[in-house]
C-alpha cells in the first residue's frame, strides 16, 4: 500500500474511531488526544467543547468578546455551541505565534490534523481575525507573523503549497519534483500565491500597518510574478515538474510530470486544483480569476506603501492580460444554463464543467470578490454547480452540496454549503444552508472535511481548522449584516 492510500484510508479510521469518543467520552481537551482534542460527545450540546484555556495555543481578547457578543444576541443554543467551538479553533489549536531572531513576529499555523502550513489554508485560517486586529494588539502582531511566515515560505519555493516549521523534509520527499527539507509538499497551486496577497492586503487596509511590507515581501512578490509568468507557458512549459508514485491519478501528473498540453492564451496554469488534486484541464478559471483580484491589491500595496511604480505596473499588465485571456476563452454557452464559467480550459477550445468544493470555486468566486454576485454568468454557473448536471454534487437524505475527486463519490463538502450561504442573496436559503450544516457535524459541535450525504455520522478529518473558522465567519458575518433574527428563527437544537 503506497503513502498516499494509507493517508486517505487513515482519514476514514480517524472518523470511525471518533465515533466511539463521540459515544462515551467527556469532552476531551486539547492536551489530551490530539486527535479529538476538539471533539465532544453527541450529549454535551452547551458545554464547552474547546481546550482548556491553559491549552489554547493563543488568546485573543478581542476573538473572546466577539464570541460573548454573539453569545448574547442569538438564542438557539446549539448554534451558540457551534459557533462558540469553531470561530477561534485556528487560534486554539493550529496557531504557533513566536519571533524570528530579528524581532519581527513569525506565526506558523497548522491545517489541523496535518501538522504543516499549507498557504492557502493559514491565509483562510486567520482571515477573520483581521477584523479585530485593531481591538487587540497581540491579534495583530500574531496576524503579522501569518504574513512574515507566508512571505518566508514563498520565497524558499514559489511553486511550494505547504511547508514544515523547518527543515526536517516530509513523507513526500521522494516526489519526483525539486523537493527541499523545508518542503511539506510541492503542488503547483496558483491559489497558493493568491491567498497570501488576499491576506495582506486586507490587513493593511484594517490596520495601516505596513511593517510587513518589506525586503521579504518584495522579493515575495518578485517571485509571485516570475512564477505567474513562467506558468504563462509562453516560452515553453516552464521548470515546474512533478510526478509521484501512486494508485491515485488526480496526486500526480502526466506527460513526463509537465501535466496535459496547453495553448498559451494569457491564462495561467495550474498544475493542481485547490483540492491538491491535478488538474485534467490545466487552465483553472476560478484560480485565474484569484489572480487578476490578488495582482490587483499587490500593484495597489507596491505603489502607495513601497513607491514602486515598476513592480506595481507589471502587476497591472499581467492582471489586464490574464483578465482579457479569460474574457476569451472562460465562458462556455450550456444548452440549458445558458453561458456560464467553464472551471477548467485548455486554450485549444476544450473546456471541463463541473466545480469542486476547494475555495477558490466557481460557487466561491463572489466570497474572494472575484466577480460581482450579480454577474449574470455567475447566476447561471451557480445554478449550475448546485446541479445534479455538476458531477461533484451529490443530494441525499441528510443533505447536499458539492464534493470533489479528492474524497469522491457521494461526499459533500461543508465549504460547499457555507459558500453557497456566503454567495446567497435568499434569506431563506441562507437559513437552509446554516440548518444543514447544524443537521451534518455528526453531534461533534465542528465542521469536518466531508459527510457522507446520506450519513453525517460517515466524514472525513474531525480536525480541519480551516473549515471550522469559515463556519464562525459565516455566523458572525451574518449577526453584523443583521440577521440575528433569521438565525434565531431556526429551530434545530
Amino acid at each position: 500500500m503506497n503513502q498516499t492510500e494509507i493517508i486517505m484510508k487513515n482519514r476514514m479510521l480517524k472518523s470511525v474511531c471518533l465515533l466511539s469518543v463521540l459515544a462515551c467520552a467527556p469532552c476531551a481537551q486539547a492536551g489530551e488526544l490530539t486527535e479529538t482534542a476538539h471533539v465532544c460527545p453527541a450529549d454535551a450540546i452547551r458545554k464547552d467543547c474547546r481546550p482548556a484555556e491553559k491549552d489554547r495555543l493563543f488568546h485573543s481578547k478581542a476573538v473572546e468578546a466577539q464570541i460573548r457578543r454573539v453569545q448574547s444576541l442569538l438564542t438557539n443554543s446549539r448554534l451558540v455551541w457551534m459557533f462558540t467551538n469553531c470561530f477561534p479553533n485556528t487560534l486554539d489549536t493550529t496557531v504557533h505565534f513566536r519571533h524570528f531572531e530579528d524581532g519581527r513576529p513569525d506565526t506558523f499555523v497548522y491545517t489541523g490534523d496535518i501538522h504543516a502550513m499549507w498557504l492557502r489554508d493559514s491565509g483562510a485560517q486567520v482571515w477573520p481575525y483581521v477584523q479585530l486586529a485593531n481591538e487587540d494588539p497581540a491579534l495583530k502582531e500574531m496576524l503579522a507573523g501569518v504574513i512574515n511566515r507566508q512571505w518566508m515560505c514563498i520565497n524558499i519555493d514559489p511553486y511550494a503549497n505547504a511547508f514544515n516549521d523547518g527543515p526536517t523534509g516530509s513523507e513526500w520527499k521522494s516526489d519526483l519534483t525539486d523537493m527541499k527539507p523545508e518542503l511539506h509538499e510541492r503542488k503547483w497551486e496558483i491559489d497558493s500565491l493568491c491567498y497570501p496577497l488576499r491576506l495582506a492586503y486586507h490587513y493593511w487596509q484594517v490596520t495601516g500597518d505596513t511593517s510587513v511590507f518589506g525586503d521579504d515581501w518584495l522579493a515575495a512578490i518578485t517571485n509571485i510574478l516570475k512564477t505567474f509568468r513562467e506558468q504563462q507557458r509562453k516560452d515553453g512549459n516552464g521548470p515546474y515538474k512533478f510526478q509521484r508514485r501512486t494508485e491515485r491519478a488526480t496526486d500526480t501528473l502526466p506527460c513526463d510530470g509537465l501535466g496535459n498540453p496547453v495553448k498559451p492564451v494569457g491564462l495561467i496554469a495550474s498544475s493542481f486544483r485547490p483540492s491538491d488534486d491535478a488538474t485534467t484541464l490545466s487552465f483553472l478559471i476560478p484560480s485565474n480569476f484569484f489572480a487578476v483580484s490578488s495582482l490587483r491589491k499587490a500593484a495597489e500595496i507596491l505603489k502607495k506603501v513601497n513607491h514602486d511604480e515598476e513592480l506595481s505596473s507589471q502587476c497591472i499588465r499581467l492582471a489586464d492580460e490574464v483578465e482579457k485571456a479569460l474574457k476569451e476563452h472562460a465562458v462556455y454557452t450550456h444548452p440549458k444554463y445558458g453561458p456560464i464559467y467553464a472551471f477548467e480550459v485548455d486554450g485549444f477550445g476544450n473546456h471541463i464543467l463541473m466545480d469542486d468544493a476547494n475555495v477558490p470555486s466557481l460557487l466561491a468566486m463572489p466570497y474572494l470578490g472575484d466577480v460581482d454576485v450579480n454577474d449574470p454568468v455567475y447566476q447561471n454557473t451557480r445554478r449550475f454547480v448546485w446541479s445534479e448536471d455538476n458531477p461533484y454534487f451529490f443530494r441525499g437524505t441528510a443533505g447536499e452540496g458539492i464534493g470533489g475527486p479528492h474524497i469522491g463519490y457521494d461526499m459533500v463538502w461543508p465549504m460547499s454549503i457555507m459558500m453557497k450561504a456566503f454567495t446567497s442573496r435568499d434569506d431563506q436559503e441562507i437559513k437552509s444552508c446554516i440548518e444543514m450544516l447544524m443537521r451534518t457535524d455528526a453531534g461533534t459541535g465542528f465542521m469536518h472535511e466531508s459527510f457522507h450525504k446520506d450519513n453525517p455520522q460517515k466524514f472525513t478529518r474531525a480536525w480541519f481548522a480551516w473549515q471550522n473558522t469559515l463556519f464562525g465567519e459565516l455566523i458572525l458575518k451574518l449577526v453584523n449584516e443583521g440577521k440575528t433574527e433569521l438565525l434565531n428563527s431556526i429551530t434545530i437544537q
